[in-house]
Protein backbone atom coordinates (compact mmCIF):
# COMPACT_ATOMS: atom_id res chain seq x y z
CA UNK A 1 0.00 0.00 0.00
CA UNK A 2 1.44 3.12 -1.17
CA UNK A 3 2.43 5.69 2.05
CA UNK A 4 0.77 9.23 1.81
CA UNK A 5 -1.39 11.80 2.56
CA UNK A 6 -4.13 14.23 1.35
CA UNK A 7 -4.83 15.79 4.29
CA UNK A 8 -3.84 19.32 5.24
CA UNK A 9 -1.81 19.61 8.41
CA UNK A 10 -1.18 18.07 10.75
CA UNK A 11 -0.89 15.09 8.15
CA UNK A 12 0.95 17.02 5.55
CA UNK A 13 4.41 16.41 5.76
CA UNK A 14 4.80 13.60 8.39
CA UNK A 15 6.17 11.21 6.47
CA UNK A 16 8.31 9.37 8.80
CA UNK A 17 5.92 9.16 11.37
CA UNK A 18 3.65 7.54 8.73
CA UNK A 19 6.83 5.05 7.74
CA UNK A 20 7.63 4.36 11.59
CA UNK A 21 3.54 3.84 12.33
CA UNK A 22 3.62 1.15 9.15
CA UNK A 23 6.58 -0.86 11.12
CA UNK A 24 4.87 -0.27 14.28
CA UNK A 25 2.03 -2.23 13.00
CA UNK A 26 4.15 -4.92 11.71
CA UNK A 27 5.73 -4.29 8.47
CA UNK A 28 8.84 -4.63 7.42
CA UNK A 29 11.31 -1.32 7.41
CA UNK A 30 11.87 -1.61 3.67
CA UNK A 31 8.72 -2.44 2.88
CA UNK A 32 7.18 1.00 4.56
CA UNK A 33 9.99 3.04 2.87
CA UNK A 34 8.99 1.54 -0.93
CA UNK A 35 5.50 2.45 -0.32
CA UNK A 36 6.87 6.15 0.59
CA UNK A 37 8.90 6.24 -2.40
CA UNK A 38 8.49 4.01 -5.58
CA UNK A 39 4.99 2.51 -4.48
CA UNK A 40 3.68 6.14 -3.91
CA UNK A 41 5.20 7.29 -7.35
CA UNK A 42 4.17 4.47 -9.19
CA UNK A 43 -0.10 5.02 -7.62
CA UNK A 44 0.13 8.67 -8.95
CA UNK A 45 1.20 7.39 -12.18
CA UNK A 46 4.58 9.33 -11.55
CA UNK A 47 7.03 6.18 -11.73
CA UNK A 48 8.71 7.11 -14.99
CA UNK A 49 9.98 10.33 -12.97
CA UNK A 50 9.91 10.02 -9.46
CA UNK A 51 10.30 7.24 -6.77
CA UNK A 52 13.79 5.40 -8.15
CA UNK A 53 17.46 7.03 -8.13
CA UNK A 54 18.32 5.99 -11.42
CA UNK A 55 19.59 8.32 -14.51
CA UNK A 56 16.77 10.51 -16.06
CA UNK A 57 14.69 10.43 -12.82
CA UNK A 58 13.79 13.93 -10.49
CA UNK A 59 17.28 13.81 -8.23
CA UNK A 60 15.07 13.83 -4.95
CA UNK A 61 17.15 12.47 -2.45
CA UNK A 62 17.24 12.12 1.94
CA UNK A 63 20.34 10.60 3.68
CA UNK A 64 19.60 9.84 7.02
CA UNK A 65 21.93 9.19 9.81
CA UNK A 66 21.43 5.84 11.09
CA UNK A 67 20.37 2.20 9.41
CA UNK A 68 16.57 2.54 8.98
CA UNK A 69 16.17 -1.17 8.56
CA UNK A 70 17.69 -1.62 11.82
CA UNK A 71 15.84 1.12 13.85
CA UNK A 72 13.17 3.15 11.55
CA UNK A 73 13.11 5.52 13.64
CA UNK A 74 16.44 6.85 11.61
CA UNK A 75 14.32 8.19 9.09
CA UNK A 76 13.39 11.21 11.51
CA UNK A 77 16.93 12.23 11.25
CA UNK A 78 17.38 13.44 7.65
CA UNK A 79 21.19 14.74 7.82
CA UNK A 80 20.98 15.17 3.38
CA UNK A 81 18.01 16.51 1.26
CA UNK A 82 18.74 16.88 -2.77
CA UNK A 83 15.37 18.23 -4.40
CA UNK A 84 15.18 18.24 -8.29
CA UNK A 85 19.23 17.91 -8.62
CA UNK A 86 19.30 20.72 -5.91
CA UNK A 87 21.32 20.48 -2.22
CA UNK A 88 18.69 22.17 -0.03
CA UNK A 89 20.61 20.67 3.57
CA UNK A 90 24.40 19.08 4.06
Amino acid sequence: MPAGTDATAPGHGQNAREIMARVEAGQKPMDAIIGATSLAAESLGLEQTIGTIAPGYEADIIAVAGDPLEDIAAVRQVSFVMKGGKIYKR
